[in-house]
């Protein structure tokens, strides 16, 4: 979460009027993330998220909000969008469509054990079934062809050798065929600074849907993977979790290693993007790409196993 876009008291307490959320009492301004701008409100009635979206077609906020919507009403930990009396999730604020959603209680952990890592496993599977009915879902938004676009865009710009290593990967990645993985919404962007863990270490809160899309589930998982899972133990145990929800078919264990390069290469770009083509804004979040560049390196060398 950034601020791009700075909203004053007064335009948002009108704006937050037709919610019926409480006397506005103070709002400020979140710094992390990279891609919206994101406020913590407190009310009369209590503490809520305020975004506002700086580059999501209004079509698609509709499904997102949706979906959160619909994981909240299936039980998972997913913060709630509040509706007008028209049943409205957002409206325009600063000139940019806003929503305000509940805050869920509980922090982020930056080292997570064995036993949250099992914990995150199986919440993604749930979330996966639970979204599995939902009509109307988009394409993941930063799926292959995204990936092969930013990818050919950024080529010019990058030195001689990650040039040369994107180019590769881009090639191999195109060469993959994920049809016969099972697809579904996904999250996308699972990291941890995206889930919340209340005082006892339960999972108290999965955030941030503004990726979700139609995918190859395992892409998911990967995802997970790559940020969650630093050694063995931390990954078997989350493969474990998902796989006690949802069993992986033949087709995805074969293609785990292929997957986990595609979610290191989609977050490279990702970052590099943010790196090399900045946005301007009042409190911005730019993340280190070379992360997620070794990350790929590492797996291109040895490709990594699937746990079980």
């Amino acid at each position: 979460m950034s601020v791009y876009t700075t909203v004053g008291r007064a335009e948002l307490a009108a704006w937050l009027a037709p919610l019926a959320a409480g006397e506005l009492l103070e709002h400020a301004g979140i710094a992390a993330g990279m891609q919206n701008s994101n406020y913590f409100v407190s009310t009369g009635r209590g503490r809520y998220v305020l975004t506002l979206f700086e580059a999501i077609d209004p079509a698609g906020l509709d499904f997102y909000l949706h979906l959160q919507a619909h994981l909240a009403d299936a039980g998972l930990p997913c913060p709630r969008p509040l509706a007008d009396a028209a049943g409205q999730r957002w409206r325009p604020l600063c000139g940019k469509p806003a929503a305000l959603l509940t805050c869920l209680p509980g922090r982020a952990v930056d080292h997570p054990d064995a036993a949250q890592c099992r914990a995150v496993g199986a919440a993604l599977a749930q979330l996966h079934l639970a979204a599995a009915d939902l009509a109307g879902a988009p394409a993941n938004p930063c799926g292959a062809a995204w990936r092969q676009a930013v990818g050919a865009d950024l080529l010019p710009l990058l030195d001689p050798a990650e040039a040369a290593l994107l180019a590769d990967e881009l090639a191999f990645q195109a060469g993959q065929d994920w049809s016969v993985l099972p697809q579904g919404v996904i999250h996308a962007d699972l990291f941890r600074d995206n889930v919340l863990w209340d005082a006892d270490g339960r999972l108290g809160g999965l955030l941030d849907f503004y990726f979700a899309g139609v995918d190859a589930w395992l892409f998911d998982l990967a995802v997970v993977a790559n940020d969650w899972c630093p050694d063995d133990a931390r990954l078997a145990a989350l493969v474990d979790g998902y796989a006690g929800v949802r069993s992986l078919t033949a087709a995805e264990q074969a293609a785990w290693p292929a997957v986990r390069r595609a979610a290191a290469l989609r977050f490279w770009l990702l970052r590099l993007d943010a790196r090399l083509r900045p946005r301007a804004g009042e409190v911005v979040t730019v993340k280190d790409p070379d992360d997620f560049r070794r990350l790929l390196e590492q797996f291109r060398l040895a490709p990594p196993a699937l746990p079980g």
